[in-house]
């Protein structure tokens, strides 16, 4: 891990939908390789935070950067940072009339004018990598729910991103399909892949998270190494969460 590079770098980020404030001023930096499991009660602010991080929620104060560049403001180059930023759903998002192979090599193709090709070569490489090559021809009704979401973080790979955003990856998935999902995220991890991680498997938090994060009532509560805060958290909100999920 990088002891110098920011590569995401959070700073007074608010968002408010009117009705409530999701994010109430959160300060936050995630340098580069590093993974920061986030955790927290629905309605915490994890997911909209996430999601501000490539603009599909705008921010209504604060900032944020990406690898130096700015989110906000007239300097904004929101596609460059889309590109930058792989982001995988808790619910897959494929398109169903194009097969795994096509979904992958869509984006490519579209907005970095790779080569039908070209694309469809790295698409290949990337089902290997997810342990899904025999699985190119398939349309998304055809494949299980943790095959989806594998198809789904190869084709956010597909972008060559500098930051994986994972909006609670396993949560629709199956008991038995979990571990295949989070097998591939560990391979990015060994890999250095920086990692933002909305989830509550505590299992990958101790296996792999630098950092863990707990939000509640759009604020970070408490940070720190996953041991720190599982076995020994400071706050009590903290720890009459983790009551309920440990």
């Amino acid at each position: 891990m990088s002891d110098n590079r920011i590569m995401v770098d959070i700073r007074g980020a608010e968002k408010d939908f009117g009705i409530v404030m999701a994010l109430k001023g959160v300060d936050l930096t995630v340098n580069e390789g590093e993974v920061v499991l986030i955790i927290g009660p629905s309605g915490s602010g994890k997911s909209t935070l996430l999601r501000s991080i490539n603009r599909l929620e705008a921010l209504t104060g604060g900032q944020i950067f990406v690898d130096g560049d700015p989110l906000v403001g007239p300097d904004a180059d929101i596609r460059k940072i889309r590109e930058e930023t792989g982001m995988v759903f808790q619910d897959f998002n494929l398109f169903p009339h194009k097969t795994a192979l096509e979904n992958i090599s869509l984006a490519p193709m579209k907005v970095k004018k790779i080569s039908i090709e070209e694309s469809e070569a790295r698409a290949r490489k990337l089902l290997e990598r997810v342990g899904l090559g025999d699985r190119g021809d398939s349309y998304p009704g055809q494949l299980s729910g943790g095959q989806k979401q594998r198809v789904a973080i190869a084709r956010a790979l597909a972008m060559e991103p500098k930051v994986m955003l994972f909006d609670e990856p396993t949560s629709a998935l199956d008991p038995e399909m979990v571990k295949e999902v989070l097998d591939v995220m560990l391979d990015l991890v060994k890999e250095g892949m920086t990692m933002m991680v909305v989830s509550h498997e505590m299992g990958f938090a101790r296996a792999a998270a630098d950092r863990v994060v707990f939000m509640d009532e759009g604020e970070i509560v408490e940070i720190g190494p996953p041991e720190e805060i599982f076995e020994n958290a400071r706050e009590e909100r903290t720890r009459k969460f983790l009551k309920h999920i440990l």
